[in-house]
């Protein structure tokens, strides 16, 4: 791979209907149904890569492989993917691309030709990479408004589905709470119910005990959410709450924090104006935050099972 090139964001090849292609032959056609009414289903998954064994590892790929395949169900296209087509392919586009650093995926699936919105195929896929260090500051954590914008609700364009039409009303509170002077916006439900983050999903403690939205809170389930709750326990030896949250729990939490494969664990110190905790990112959090990353560049043996290597 050329330097240059990937300091520009740019890889040499990426994946597109099947074959690995230079990157500027991985495009679609303004007709799509996929770029007209935002038809494509995708996986944002990370690579990590792990200078002392010079080995990159893919975090949890079977859970992605299989949630994917669920988002595909519920829009009705015409494709199953599976565990070893999606690692396979992961694995072809790292080795062809040279990359040792840890980097982020789009894995998507998308209604191709020119057919109308009704149609269920045919269907492309593509992979989309690119090199994704931290996102925000977890040293001093971030601050967030509650947004205006509300949760899509299950009974209208459902969050379990992880969908592109969907993030358009992430991009709604996103770019609100970004003209009120905030870094990132949390969504409540149609009711009022404390739901996730633009990107990610959320997470407090409140009364010493780390409590997350349920899955019905207009949520996507979130892998990295699983990924927490059970580090937590193991850590902590007691179960996180999983429940419904008032907007004004946050105000009086000891700690917050969103988390997801792009975010990875991000503490939040403010929301709305009011200090979280003392104002810094929180010990759970901190604690949570180094046992994940731990876990998913290998740097200890926990949890070998959500990792597969590409090298080697």
């Amino acid at each position: 791979m050329k330097p240059d090139t990937w300091k520009r964001g740019r890889v040499n090849y990426l994946f597109f209907n099947n074959e690995i292609v230079p990157y500027e032959q991985a495009v679609v056609h303004v007709t799509t149904p996929a770029y007209r009414y935002g038809a494509m289903v995708f996986e944002g998954l990370r690579g990590y890569w792990n200078d002392e064994e010079e080995q990159m590892y893919l975090f949890r790929v079977p859970e992605h492989c299989r949630r994917l395949n669920q988002s595909l169900k519920m829009t009705r296209m015409d494709l199953t993917v599976t565990v070893e087509e999606m690692t396979g392919n992961l694995i072809r586009l790292i080795r062809k691309n040279e990359i040792r650093e840890t980097i982020h995926f789009i894995y998507s699936a998308f209604l191709d030709g020119d057919g109308p919105m009704s149609s269920t195929g045919p269907i492309g896929t593509a992979i989309e990479i690119r090199k994704l260090g931290r996102m925000f500051d977890i040293e001093n954590g971030i601050r967030c408004s509650t947004s205006s914008w509300r949760r899509n609700t299950d009974d209208a364009s459902p969050m379990r589905i992880k969908s592109a039409a969907n993030y358009q009303n992430s991009r709604f509170a996103l770019l609100q709470a970004k003209q009120d002077g905030y870094d990132n916006a949390i969504l409540l439900t149609a009711s009022g119910k404390v739901s996730e983050g633009t990107g990610a999903c959320l997470c407090m403690v409140r009364d010493g005990r780390l409590v997350t939205p349920s899955i019905t809170s207009d949520i996507l389930e979130s892998i990295t959410r699983d990924t927490i709750i059970t580090l937590y326990r193991e850590q902590f030896d007691t179960n996180a709450a999983e429940r419904s949250i008032d907007r004004t729990e946050l105000y009086v939490a000891d700690e917050i924090f969103f988390c997801g494969s792009g975010y990875e664990v991000v503490p939040i110190v403010n929301v709305d104006g009011f200090s979280i905790g003392r104002g810094t990112p929180g010990e759970v959090t901190r604690q949570l935050m180094e046992s994940y990353r731990a876990v998913v560049t290998g740097k200890n043996s926990d949890h070998a099972e959500w990792r597969i290597s590409v090298y080697g």
